[in-house]
């Protein structure tokens, strides 16, 4: 039997991915990789709307990350997924027509700056005799943050293809015996904050209609 959890793993097409000038990995599906910026109220249920309209177009989601947003009442959710620029357009309108969402967009790679966490559980004793596993990790600026005799923690904060490279460098070492990631965050290259400006706009008709 085999002791590594993740072996079944190191055969699929993610793990052929390799780093290049993408902040995503590279999966040759012909599909771009898009995040999605969606504001909503802080309301219970509505991640559930979010998600159920990518179910009925039949994308799927590859990273969520929930947040505040940094306005008081409006929570943020940074999706990614794989699909097509008009499957995309057809995606965020549908979104948009939710009552309780603010905003809705997406951007290509070069549109926003993305980052990513990851936590990866290895072997002590892999650790310390295979050298390749402790090369990896600095090729890929990662942190050991703790060490005992049956295991050590690695902590990268970085690219999406960081993250994958370095789990697939540890999956060919046998060394990883647990995985997480934070799902990516992101934010826009833009000058104007889109999201201000609409709530502006909000602000001054609400402030109109008390004066008529």
């Amino acid at each position: 039997m085999n002791s590594n959890p993740f072996a079944s793993e190191i055969a699929k097409p993610e793990a052929s991915i390799q780093n290049n000038a993408s902040k995503f990995p590279v999966i040759n599906d012909g599909k771009t990789w898009y995040t999605l910026i969606i504001v909503s109220e802080n309301l219970a249920g509505v991640l559930n709307q979010i998600t159920n309209v990518f179910t009925r177009r039949q994308l799927n989601i590859e990273s969520l990350n929930v947040s505040p947003s940094g306005f008081p009442g409006l929570h943020r959710y940074t999706v990614t997924c794989r699909s097509e620029a008009s499957e995309m357009k057809k995606l965020v309108k549908q979104i948009e027509k939710k009552i309780d969402v603010v905003l809705a967009r997406f951007y290509t790679e070069d549109e926003v700056y993305v980052m990513e966490q990851a936590l990866y559980k290895i072997s002590t004793a892999r650790l310390v005799e295979n050298h390749e596993i402790s090369k990896a990790i600095r090729q890929h600026d990662g942190k050991i943050v703790e060490v005992n005799s049956v295991f050590s923690i690695v902590s990268i904060e970085g690219l999406p293809n960081d993250i994958v490279a370095l789990r697939h460098k540890l999956l060919e070492a046998g060394g990883m015996v647990q995985f997480v990631s934070s799902g990516i965050v992101a934010v826009t290259r833009t000058a104007r904050e889109e999201l201000s400006d609409l709530l502006e706009r909000r602000k001054r008709d609400e402030q109109e209609q008390q004066e008529k």
